[in-house]
């Protein structure tokens, strides 16, 4: 069981794209959420866990302002400390806004930070990257803009801070032209406002291994799941046979699941992040209960086979003892991605295979 005593703090990434909004309408088409995907998920080999279902069919809206307090009242209970709810923000224009809009005027009982995602937004969801749907363009103006309108969220006591320091993430700080400038505007307004300062933490999904203060950040974050991390390709074993089927068989070769997408043991990629060689700046670690995004990809996909709420446990076990040992009490935070990352297989959230399982394994192991 958990150590009633431990100063850890688990946070989960937290997906708002499970409500309508014009813009997937127009995109996508009418009715569009993350659910679309989910639903119409086959499996694309034998065994392979797909669709993932919610527990007792709870396809949730969160225009539904009691769903996200059962949400919250669900994390609290398995030990998680907050929600980061990733935002969107282009140049004053807001997308998928309205679930923390919602959060901050609401009584709920639960912490919460924020993560810009700051990618362009593309058609990534039906393999078409090149296709942008909507563009980040920088500028100093709307980096004063931008935290300006963040500062009603830093304001609110249920903010995660470090000390007086609002937490802000940022999905890819290597995207911005001149990100250095970015933090100095936003560190300039927090400190107007009263804060001692922010908090800022780079997630390391793409740029790996930067020092943090090199981008004016204070700490990274590991990603999980890290591809650099993933182990051998499950079917190795079939490599040869797959090179030779190439040119007699390759109608039938390219229609099964594992040759038309990425197949990798979920073991691999716990014990190879377990084990890698961290740096020597602050560092939170991260782990994921699964990874599966074939919902929104037809092929290409990174799929990870033999997962289990054993597993991990286990690795939230390796994570806790390193963010002990390493990071000091007010910062020991620990990133689970994620809570509801359902078009990725990717879910704290109950299932109807697992039920609780996964959040019993990271309470006990916290």
């Amino acid at each position: 069981m958990s150590n009633p005593n431990s100063e850890m703090k688990p946070i989960a990434l937290y997906l708002p794209q499970f409500h309508e909004i014009p813009e997937n309408n127009e995109w996508w088409g009418k009715g569009f959420t993350e659910w679309t995907n989910v639903k119409k998920s086959k499996p694309v080999f034998p065994g392979h866990y797909q669709p993932h279902v919610p527990l007792d069919g709870d396809y949730y809206d969160l225009t539904n302002l009691e769903t996200m307090r059962r949400q919250a009242d669900l994390a609290k209970s398995y030990g998680i400390y907050g929600f980061c709810f990733y935002h969107y923000w282009f140049s004053g224009k807001l997308l998928l806004e309205k679930p923390v809009e919602e959060w901050l005027a609401s009584n709920i009982d639960f912490n919460y930070c924020l993560s810009w995602a700051n990618e362009n937004w593309t058609r990534r969801w039906d393999g078409k990257e090149q296709e942008v749907l909507m563009q980040q363009n920088y500028s100093k103006e709307d980096e004063l803009a931008h935290i300006r309108y963040l500062m009603k969220f830093f304001n609110d006591p249920r903010y995660i801070k470090v000390g007086n320091k609002p937490v802000l993430l940022m999905y890819r700080t290597e995207l911005h032209p001149f990100i250095k400038e970015a933090t100095d505007i936003w560190r300039q307004e927090a400190k107007k406002a009263g804060f001692e300062d922010l908090y800022l933490i780079r997630m390391e999904n793409f740029v790996r291994n930067q020092a943090p203060s090199l981008s004016g950040f204070d700490a990274g974050m590991e990603f999980a799941p890290d591809g650099t991390c993933q182990g051998l390709k499950v079917l190795k074993k079939n490599l040869l046979r797959y090179r030779l089927s190439k040119v007699l068989h390759y109608t039938k070769v390219r229609r099964s699941g594992y040759f038309t997408n990425y197949v990798y043991d979920y073991s691999d990629l716990k014990s190879n992040m377990e084990e890698r060689v961290t740096p020597n700046y602050t560092y939170f670690r991260c782990a994921c209960p699964s990874w599966d995004n074939s919902p929104r990809r037809s092929q290409d996909a990174q799929i990870y086979v033999n997962i289990s709420p054993k597993a991990f446990g286990e690795w939230i076990k390796t994570l806790k003892a390193y963010t002990e040992k390493r990071l000091s009490t007010d910062k020991q935070f620990l990133f689970i991605n994620a809570w509801n990352e359902w078009g990725e297989g990717c879910h704290l959230e109950p299932d109807s295979k697992y039920g609780h399982q996964f959040l019993e394994a990271l309470r006990d192991n916290i």
